[in-house]
């Protein structure tokens, strides 16, 4: 968003373009811009690198909690394969806040780490480095984060309703396309209450101005249920985040600096700096859609949901989302893996999971949906016979060497081929590779390993 300004504003509008880039962002050595600094964003894109971003957006002034972040995705580079995963995380998952001085964690939503750290009136005998610092909300976000995930950002960038509206409004409009219509008849409006009327969108692709992204970014209560889930949600946010950099590096942007900088000028948040943002934007410019994978976390795979439960995973009593690991160990390992290897991927393995645990019965379908977004090729689940052990078992005769031995590694398993009139697999995976999920794997999901 930011970098279509930088980049489009830098030479003719370089003075305006430097008084702004010192209000929102860190201003760096003109020389970092031609030969970055070993481990910025700039010089890991251009080593090949992972790069993580933490991309934020809050309600700001226009809302009664102003900066609790209504969305939050992690967006990871891969400049070695020329991929990016957008990971969105659940607002209301549980994690402990670690702000203050004892390190004792506040367990809290992960929505309200920005918060905390931007607010001292509230949250108060913080760590020096979360008290009165520019980007203390987008560090302690940053910092909650990565407690849940294992990743380590090297940035964020934080951006309110009205910057976000204004953006899309100073960028023309932004193309989306919807597979379902969305109709939400209890969508907030700007004075406690509900728009009259409630807000419609169709099927298809339309231009959306910055109200109509707005939205469609923030909607809870479609009347359709795949639009009112997490799920969905998480993928039109997503799906905008991706209209709004396919419009920003292909508009003119040095003709459109001026409005864009307006639109982001007091209402934009970030630590990233200039060479970091012109590294950025010139390698996601000519990023391809299919290089980009979506990947949610949502109470169907590694969350579970509880509304008014107490000691669910805090002293809560609302509507939180609860690792199914509260070690979050296999939330870590699968954030580890969010880039498979190009080859294994060619594989296209039929595989199919058999859930052999003895006491997680949904153990088969929140696996399942989870490997799939990471871009396995798995039918739908069985339950199958108690197992105490997980176990790979290959009939394909070794056709899938690479895929065989990644679900060995991530499940804990050996890789078994059966013998010649053994029990065959359902469905498509008869000749492919069966995951049998025993019971010790169960246990290390639920964090009991």
């Amino acid at each position: 968003m930011l970098l279509a300004v930088v980049v489009g504003g830098f030479g003719a509008l370089a003075y305006r373009t430097a008084g702004f880039l010192s209000g929102v962002a860190r201003v760096d050595n003109p020389l970092q811009v031609i030969e970055p600094a070993q481990g910025t964003i700039a010089w890991k894109l251009k080593h090949g690198q992972q790069v993580n971003v933490l991309l934020l957006g809050y309600g700001g002034v226009e809302n009664d909690a102003p900066y609790l972040t209504d969305s939050m995705v992690v967006l990871s580079v891969d400049p070695a394969s020329k991929r990016v995963a957008e990971v969105s995380i659940p607002r209301d998952l549980m994690v402990g806040i670690d702000a203050w001085p004892d390190h004792h964690l506040l367990p809290q939503k992960i929505n309200v780490a920005f918060s905390v750290g931007v607010d001292d009136a509230t949250w108060t005998k913080k760590r020096p480095e979360f008290t009165r610092q520019r980007d203390a909300g987008g560090k302690l976000a940053e910092q909650s984060v990565s407690t849940a995930t294992g990743l380590q950002f090297d940035g964020y960038v934080a951006v309110d309703f009205k910057a976000f509206r204004d953006l899309v409004n100073a960028l023309g409009g932004v193309d989306i396309c919807l597979d379902t219509p969305l109709d939400d008849t209890q969508y907030p409006n700007y004075n406690n209450g509900y728009i009259r009327g409630g807000i419609h969108f169709p099927t298809g692709c339309q231009t959306v101005d910055g109200e109509k992204a707005l939205e469609l970014a923030r909607s809870r209560h479609a009347t359709q249920p795949e639009q009112a889930s997490d799920f969905g949600r998480a993928r039109r946010q997503q799906l905008l985040i991706n209209a709004i950099r396919k419009k920003a590096t292909s508009v003119n942007a040095l003709a459109k600096a001026p409005q864009l900088m307006d639109a982001l000028q007091k209402n934009f948040r970030t630590d990233l700096g200039l060479a970091d943002l012109k590294a950025v934007y010139d390698w996601s410019g000519k990023l391809p859609d299919t290089a980009i994978n979506r990947v949610s976390i949502t109470d169907t795979d590694l969350v579970d949901g509880y509304f008014m439960r107490k000691g669910s995973c805090g002293d809560f009593y609302a509507y939180v989302l609860c690792a199914q690991d509260p070690s979050f160990k296999v939330m870590h390992s699968y954030f580890g893996n969010l880039f498979l290897d190009p080859d294994l991927l060619k594989e296209a393995a039929p595989v199919e999971l058999d859930n052999a645990s003895l006491t997680v019965n949904d153990l088969g379908p929140r696996v399942t949906s989870s490997v799939r977004q990471l871009g396995l090729k798995v039918s739908d689940p069985i339950r199958g016979r108690a197992d105490p052990h997980s176990v790979v078992y290959d009939y394909s005769g070794g056709k899938y060497p690479l895929t065989a031995k990644w679900l060995a590694d991530f499940f804990g398993a050996t890789v078994v081929t059966p013998a010649s009139g053994g029990p065959a697999p359902a469905g498509t995976a008869s000749q492919g590779l069966v995951v049998v999920l025993g019971s010790d794997f169960a246990r290390r999901w639920l964090g009991q390993a």
